[in-house]
């Protein structure tokens, strides 16, 4: 698998305020993130360490079945999105496995994580996404995972 390196470093300007000037408001990786995340056309989500969605793009509203806007601040899988398994007479992920799911995966084990997830529309179909995500660090800490998607057999 290829490895990955993401970086903020070289962002001067998310918006009227900037990082490198006033630090005060901003809480970390996580927050420099969620600009970025927010501003995404690629279907992309930022969770915190709790799991909690902190930025959902506007590109992972239509690949989803999510309203962005609407998923910040709730739970990635109890209360965004309803995951399907893989078996011919599809259900409910069970919830043993939802915590192996790679934007959980990554902030848990602290490495790259990528999987396939079947995710449940609101008007009843399922569609397959390939899942790869990356652990966000401040400091040695984890603090949350930055995952981006993109259809499978479309």
């Amino acid at each position: 698998m290829a490895h990955v390196d993401l970086s903020l470093s070289e962002l001067t300007d998310v918006g009227p305020r900037r990082p490198s000037e006033d630090r005060a408001g901003f809480d970390g990786s996580v927050d420099l993130w969620a600009f970025v995340v927010a501003m995404a056309q690629e279907p992309c989500l930022l969770l915190d360490s709790a799991g909690i969605i902190v930025a959902a793009s506007p590109g992972s509203g239509e690949l989803l079945s999510i309203n962005p806007a609407d998923a910040v601040g709730r739970r990635l899988v109890d209360g965004v999105l309803r995951l399907l398994d893989f078996n011919a007479v599809s259900g409910d992920l069970p919830g043993w496995e939802v915590d192996k799911i790679p934007p959980l995966i990554a902030i848990k084990s602290g490495g790259l994580a990528r999987g396939l997830l079947r995710v449940a529309a609101d008007h009843g179909a399922a569609s397959t996404v390939d899942a790869i995500s990356v652990p966000l660090r401040d400091g040695g800490a984890i603090v949350g995972s930055l995952t981006f998607f993109a259809p499978v057999g479309r």
